[in-house]
């Protein structure tokens, strides 16, 4: 992507979020025709071919032989829930739900990350942040309940709501256990090696409960799923990681991540545009106000 030096990390980030919101709908067209714990392997494979020739050119691989063995066990970790477990639910939880909704639900993160955060390493929050997390969980309730959010004190949520609610869960425990086992390791390191462990669980767990025709089912799913994939693993994982790992060397982390609000934005237009999914009032009043949320948390994060 040619541009301005001054504009060209925020151009990358743009980017970076548009790719990460079509992941939504590329994975909604993945599970409509893949097993799901095959098509999330043949995912990270395929990515873990791209992420680890760029560890080594950028000289990651010197620094393996000195990791300790709770650094290893911190990638393992991170690679079970960041990678296997996310990506299980993602696939699992798209069989069941609309891409657009469902990017909506993961609103959620830097709600419960904060939280987490704030319970178990003290971290400071301010009445900017509180503020911001009670508007996203508001509209993140709006969304998952179809503009009833008594029902859910009720029950009354469906198997795709739930899985992916998974995936909130996963990406939480993924980032405590970066900030508590991994601190040091650069970005491009950690979402290599975590790739390469979470791919290999996965096709463990592909064959023992999908078993050996998941896989081949996998890979006689056609061609749409098959660019849905690629664009997966090439696009919304090694050139949208690039574009961020730039964009957090240029700008800092906090500026960088504040680019991830518009993931659920782009993942809604896109589905909608992609898939045909409908975008009803509880979606469009919730999604609104949950994204609007992670922004005002991003700005309140920003002035602490």
């Amino acid at each position: 992507m040619q541009s301005h030096p001054r504009f060209g990390p925020h151009l990358r980030l743009i980017g970076m979020a548009v790719l990460w919101g079509a992941s939504w709908p590329a994975g909604r067209i993945i599970a409509q025709s893949m097993p799901p714990l095959a098509g999330a392997c043949l995912r990270f494979v395929l990515a873990a071919m791209v992420l680890i020739p760029w560890m080594y050119w950028a000289g990651g691989f010197s620094q393996l032989r000195s990791w300790s063995a709770q650094r290893w066990l911190g990638m393992a970790a991170a690679g079970a829930t960041g990678v296997f477990g996310y990506a299980a639910f993602f696939l699992s939880g798209l069989q069941h739900l609309p891409a657009g909704k469902a990017a909506l639900v993961i609103t959620l993160n830097p709600v419960m990350t904060l939280l987490m955060a704030a319970w178990l390493f003290k971290e400071r929050l301010n009445a900017i942040i509180a503020a911001g997390m009670l508007l996203a969980v508001v509209g993140a309730v709006v969304v998952l309940s179809h503009g009833k959010p008594l029902e859910i004190l009720q029950g009354a949520m469906g198997i795709g709501e739930l899985l992916i609610l998974g995936c909130v869960v996963c990406w939480v425990l993924y980032t405590l256990i970066g900030r508590w086992m991994l601190t040091g390791v650069d970005a491009l390191s950690t979402t290599a090696v975590t790739s390469t462990i979470g791919a290999l669980l996965l096709l463990a767990g592909s064959l023992i409960v999908e078993g050996p025709s998941g896989l081949a089912s996998a890979v006689d799913s056609g061609t749409t799923a098959w660019v849905a994939l690629l664009f997966l693993a090439f696009g919304a994982t090694a050139l949208a990681y690039a574009w961020y790992f730039d964009g957090v060397k240029a700008l800092g982390a906090g500026a960088a991540s504040g680019y991830i609000t518009l993931v659920p934005l782009f993942g809604v237009v896109i589905s909608a545009f992609l898939l045909g999914e409908r975008i009803d009032t509880p979606m469009l009043l919730g999604g609104a106000m949950a994204i609007a949320g992670t922004a005002v948390m991003s700005w309140g994060r920003s002035r602490a």
